[in-house]
């Protein structure tokens, strides 16, 4: 285990009975109490995770945002100060490299938050691109991430600060904010389906918001929770794991993102004609819900059949905490996408029945 990188609050989890696994190299909890009742805390009061191994890195210069344009899928010059963006980086076949966050500081100066398991990858990939004067300052081992989830979010941060955090609207942020008495850049995006913020703090400062943010909202039922029930969360929510719904085998058309594909603007970026002629098209496969009508959970990898044909496979499945069905995402040939169509997944030796049905499988009422 020894091997295994850790976050600056590995040496409290234990205080919290935390159960760690190696996640991409990462030791991290999977769970505190049970993904359960982390899950149904997220989803009825609040929740708060560690997600300290997300990577963080900073683009500068005046080319910065020619040169985000030319690698996101997203058109960034829409971004404002203080604003934030979901988008995907793609490879020339529009095969994904990674889906990310990017925040806007000001004029020549972003942040993008990307997946654990792709920093070196992802660091990697830009560097290759690189135009004019732009600088790339991989920042992630200096920052911690905490996210706070659920219907309480706010009114348990509200406690620990005196910015006004009816302020920060949904993929918004506002760095320099003070929380418990340490400068933290709070934003509000989620990844859970349920309200929330994101503070991304200096690692030395993370124990102590840990704490004090578990402490203060013990009277709101906030719980500590773990990458099982942040799994469960964004899964009903519909939202993609890089690695399952995006990898650099499916384009982000394919994976049902193609909000985040912007192919009018005027840029040329990295799968752009790919991309346009799924988007105009369709894509041959397309990523679609489905439930069992037989006993059994789909898991990540099994295979999806009609009258004997593969048409694809699972890419995440569990049983529903929140609607307590057993339920998956799958990537099927695009024939096979319609609502209500029946299906087969082979579990072990049997294949057992399932429809598809609507996604998202989970939504909040506002």
């Amino acid at each position: 285990m020894t091997d295994l990188k850790r976050t600056p609050l590995f040496d409290v989890y234990k205080n919290y009975g935390a159960k760690t696994i190696d996640f991409g190299g990462w030791d991290l909890p999977v769970q505190f109490s049970s993904i359960k009742e982390e899950h149904e805390a997220v989803r009825a009061k609040a929740g708060l995770f560690d997600v300290s191994h997300m990577g963080e890195v900073e683009v500068r210069g005046t080319n910065s945002l020619a040169f985000l344009q030319k690698m996101m899928t997203n058109d960034v010059s829409l971004l404002k100060d203080g604003g934030a963006q979901y988008t995907a980086m793609c490879y020339k076949d529009g095969g994904t490299v990674d889906d990310l966050l990017i925040y806007k500081k000001a004029d020549n100066d972003y942040l993008l938050v990307i997946n654990a398991s792709n920093i070196e990858k992802d660091i990697n990939w830009l560097k290759e691109n690189l135009i004019g004067d732009v600088t790339l300052n991989n920042i992630s081992d200096e920052i911690a991430l905490l996210a706070l989830q659920g219907p309480a979010a706010q009114t348990i941060l509200q406690t620990l600060t005196e910015t006004d955090l009816s302020t920060i609207r949904f993929f918004k942020f506002i760095d320099g904010v003070e929380i418990a008495g340490k400068k933290v850049l709070v934003s509000r995006t989620g990844y859970t389906g349920e309200d929330g913020f994101e503070l991304y703090c200096n690692e030395k400062d993370a124990v102590h918001l840990w704490e004090t943010i578990l402490e203060s909202g013990q009277a709101e039922g906030l719980l500590p929770c773990g990458l099982g029930a942040r799994d469960t969360l964004r899964f009903e929510a519909t939202l993609p794991l890089y690695g399952q719904e995006l990898t650099k085998d499916i384009t982000p058309i394919e994976a049902g993102i193609g909000f985040a594909v912007k192919t009018n603007k005027q840029e040329d970026f990295n799968g752009k004609d790919v991309l346009k002629e799924q988007k105009e098209n369709g894509a041959k496969r397309k990523l679609v819900g489905i439930e069992l009508l037989d006993k059994g959970i789909p898991r990540h990898g099994y295979e999806v059949f009609v009258n004997n044909e593969k048409i694809g496979e699972v890419t995440t499945g569990t049983q529903s905490p929140t609607l307590k069905k057993n339920i998956g995402l799958a990537l099927l040939n695009k024939e096979f996408a319609e609502l209500g169509t029946e299906l087969e997944v082979q579990i072990r030796k049997k294949r057992l029945n399932a429809v598809v049905v609507a996604t998202p499988f989970y939504k909040r009422s506002k």
